[in-house]
């Protein structure tokens, strides 16, 4: 089993960049990606979800891709067109204002970062495949813990589910022995209230045709083979299935539903308790299911 709750985490720190990926998840009914990173390398974020898609079947996954750069070396291009008009805005202003003074850069430069930062446009220069190449590694590190984790939590909720399985094939089996008290005591009542009817005149034939039809209504032989059936299947499930949680949810509603009606057809007090154990470890298993693939 593979639980949907996992993280990963990879970081690299060099002279001019640190690197770091982080992975998280949790549960989800289907597989969601979210890729986080820098908007200069979006053209990254296909490889990074393919990356993700190939270890994980269900569940919210987050990817984190953080870049720190030092010693960058930038471009700046210098808009003479925009100082030249915040110079004549001010110059414009000042007469307006019958101020001698003259606009100075700094002025034209306050004024520029205040409204647009439009004079100086600045561009870093990136090689892209470069930025990729250090953050492949990182990322298949933080899948491998990524996937490690998911694992190791997936084999302790395995180990948990069969531990509850067990006792609900351990109250079946308790049930089972009873299915011969069922059947008697249903017997005993019919012949009990024949006597009490009609007293030593009493037709054998009758009381069996009348437990005949009170079994068909009140036994729990088809119900017990096909709950044993049904809890056979979520071994086999579990073998056989990496990811076996959408089929071992659809198996617990059968046993659910399996286990309801021994419950409503029961009469003893001691299959009623047994029921009542199988419920409270069938409410466990499906607890525990919700955080499976």
């Amino acid at each position: 089993m593979v639980s949907m709750t996992g993280f990963g985490y990879a970081e690299k720190t060099g002279q001019d960049l640190s690197v770091s990926v982080e992975i998280k998840s949790c549960n989800n009914r289907f597989l969601e990606i979210s890729v986080n990173l820098p908007p200069w390398l979006s053209s990254c974020e296909a490889k990074i979800r393919e990356q993700i898609s190939s270890c994980c079947g269900r569940g919210k996954v987050d990817v984190f891709i953080r870049i720190r750069e030092h010693n960058v070396p930038v471009s700046i291009n210098i808009n003479t067109k925009a100082a030249r008009s915040y110079y004549d805005a001010i110059k414009e202003l000042a007469k307006e204002l019958s101020i001698k003074e003259k606009p100075t850069l700094l002025s034209i430069l306050e004024l520029d970062k205040s409204l647009t930062n439009s004079i100086f446009e600045i561009e870093k220069k990136r090689d892209e495949d470069r930025y990729w190449n250090e953050i492949e590694p990182l990322l298949n590190d933080a899948a491998i813990s990524f996937c490690t984790e998911r694992e190791r939590e997936g084999k302790h909720t395995e180990e948990d589910i069969l531990s509850n399985l067990g006792k609900i094939v351990s109250s079946l089996n308790n049930i089972l022995n009873f299915v011969p008290v069922i059947e008697n005591t249903l017997k005993e009542n019919i012949k009990n209230r024949f006597e009490e009817l009609l007293g030593n005149n009493i037709d054998e034939n009758r009381i069996l045709a009348e437990t005949a039809s009170l079994l068909i209504k009140y036994t729990i032989s088809e119900e017990i083979s096909r709950l044993a059936s049904h809890l056979g299947e979520f071994t086999k499930e579990i073998e056989n299935n990496k990811r076996p949680g959408k089929k071992l949810d659809f198996i617990c509603q059968e046993i659910n539903r399996e286990i309801n009606t021994i419950g409503s057809k029961s009469t003893l007090v001691e299959v009623n308790t047994e029921v009542v154990t199988m419920k409270e470890a069938l409410e466990n298993i499906r607890e525990q299911l919700r955080n499976i693939e």
